[in-house]
């Protein structure tokens, strides 16, 4: 499985590229953005060799890396990312994140992308999806809550397990 393209209202989910790690380095760079997640914000040089390991694919053929950028279709800006660990023997269970610049956040941005990725994970025949979210993070909690997902009780490092179930 590869990323494709996704368009919703006001954004463009773009695959993503090693060209996209000076603008993605720029839009990520606020120190804030790690509180919940943990690290520090990364480099251009340090994102381009992410993102050239990721786009490269996992080395284990069961499992699918699907990445994308958010582009602001408006200001043609980046302004974030959506992502998808998709595994399983029918490649029917993905793993969901989202991260949205500061500039950004408050917008329903982080909201949109993850109603699109997960609409376009539901299209590949994705039927479980999964995201990890810091009990205090609640704007996180919100965009996971407006894109289906309910908390299961279950934790992971320290982080909330949310699940939805998508319907064959």
């Amino acid at each position: 499985m590869r990323p494709e393209p996704i368009t919703t209202a006001r954004l463009d989910l773009l695959p993503l590229r090693p060209g996209h790690a000076t603008e993605m380095a720029a839009a990520l760079a606020d120190p804030a953005l790690h509180t919940f997640i943990g690290g520090s914000p990364a480099t251009p040089e340090a994102l381009r060799t992410r993102y050239e390991r990721l786009t490269a694919g996992s080395p284990d053929p069961t499992v699918s890396w699907c990445n994308w950028v958010l582009r602001r279709r408006e200001a043609g800006r980046l302004v974030g990312t959506v992502q998808a660990t998709v595994t399983g023997p029918h490649r029917d269970h993905a793993e969901i994140a989202w991260v949205v610049g500061t500039l950004w956040q408050g917008n329903g941005y982080a909201v949109e992308a993850a109603r699109g990725l997960v609409e376009w994970l539901r299209d590949q025949g994705v039927r479980t999806l999964v995201a990890h979210i810091h009990p205090d993070h609640r704007a996180s909690a919100a965009v996971a809550t407006a894109a289906g997902l309910s908390p299961t009780g279950e934790a992971q490092d320290g982080e909330t397990r949310w699940r939805l179930t998508l319907p064959d």
